[in-house]
């Protein structure tokens, strides 16, 4: 499969600010309390349904990672960046970290109980999210929690010059009406089952949500609650 142009970017940029993203994104304990009320849910959530293990897409440094392994959960991490793999690797040696793409994630069909996306999806171009939700859709178990969490917006396409220190980036970030996103994941054949809105605050200064769906299996499927 040919690699979608704008990886490229994302791991570039991505690889560029690795050591200052490491020091100034936020660890969960330090997240506002709806954002780790959240989290919590989605781990009692997958711990409930126990359909195999948690991937966290697009891990970054890692700190998530370790925190819903800290709430029980059998996680490993996924991010393109090999400068984040690298620095996760350090900083968790006792967690898996794998280099990969959320287009073409090296796991088998319905092998993952959860898959936790957070704050990940807006530099994905909007024409490529079908591409991605279904290997959301195809790596999940029937039964299977998605958590999404991630900017939202009208629509608008925005290209940062400059980002964690002022280092030189070239991705570019998406922020799509929720709906849409709702829409998109529907498609995919995810239910949507919950969705919490935010308005910017707490240093956060675009609003976003958090989305939590799941793959539907002959036992589990319930119609959706928002």
């Amino acid at each position: 499969m040919v690699e979608p142009s704008y990886l490229a970017a994302i791991r570039r940029s991505y690889d560029t600010v690795c050591d200052e993203y490491a020091r100034v994104v936020k660890a969960p304990a330090e997240l506002d309390p709806l954002s780790r009320s959240m989290l919590g849910a989605f781990a009692e959530l997958v711990r409930v349904a126990d359909r195999g293990p948690v991937a966290d897409l697009g891990c970054g440094p890692g700190q998530v990672t370790a925190y819903l392994a800290s709430l029980g959960l059998a996680a490993f991490g996924v991010d393109l960046s090999p400068r984040m793999i690298e620095s996760a690797r350090r900083a968790h040696p006792e967690l898996r970290f794998v280099p990969g793409s959320m287009t073409a994630l090296d796991i088998a069909n319905d092998e993952l109980g959860g898959i936790l996306c957070y704050f990940v999806i807006h530099h994905t171009p909007p024409e490529c999210l079908p591409m991605v939700f279904a290997e959301f859709a195809r790596t999940l178990a029937p039964g299977g929690w998605l958590m999404l969490g991630d900017y939202i917006g009208d629509g608008e396409q925005v290209r940062p010059i400059r980002a964690y220190g002022g280092h030189p980036v070239s991705y570019a970030s998406y922020f799509l009406p929720a709906e849409q996103i709702v829409g998109l994941l529907g498609r995919a054949g995810l239910v949507v089952t919950a969705r919490l809105e935010c308005e910017p605050g707490d240093g956060v200064k675009r609003r976003h949500a958090v989305f939590l769906a799941r793959k539907p299996g002959a036992e589990h499927a319930a119609e959706p609650l928002g």
